[in-house]
């Protein structure tokens, strides 16, 4: 099993949401976060004073899935949030060692079998 954290632009989010289920991708966790890459600052206005944005909004797109199917995840991410301009983002990709279901405690070795089985 992987672990992809896809840190993408806020507006690419729902595209790439709609892209990854159509590949059979149903779970992964969504964050608001902020972060400093090669994206250069920008002005803001507050009140009518102007102030340096260093910190920029990203959303931070996180999947546990098999193996098999990371190539075709990372494919269809850039695909849908890249835009050709700093600040599109990173995909950072990293081994699972193990998971476990909260609800039953047992070990999870089918993480890409979000199907209900029958019985439950």
């Amino acid at each position: 099993m992987k672990k992809i954290e896809a840190i993408i632009r806020p507006q690419k989010i729902t595209e790439t949401i709609k892209s990854l289920k159509n590949i059979g991708i149903t779970g992964f966790t969504v964050s608001q976060v902020v972060g400093r890459g090669k994206q250069k600052d920008t002005q803001g206005v507050y009140r009518g004073k102007n102030y340096n944005v260093t910190l920029h909004p990203k959303i931070k797109l996180e999947i546990v899935l098999s193996d098999y199917m990371v190539d075709q995840t990372i494919k269809t991410i850039i695909a849908n949030a890249q835009t050709g301009e700093d600040g599109d983002g990173k995909i950072y990709v990293y081994p699972i060692i193990e998971a476990y279901n909260i609800r039953t405690g047992e070990s999870d070795e089918t993480i890409d079998d979000l199907t209900v089985k029958e019985g439950m």
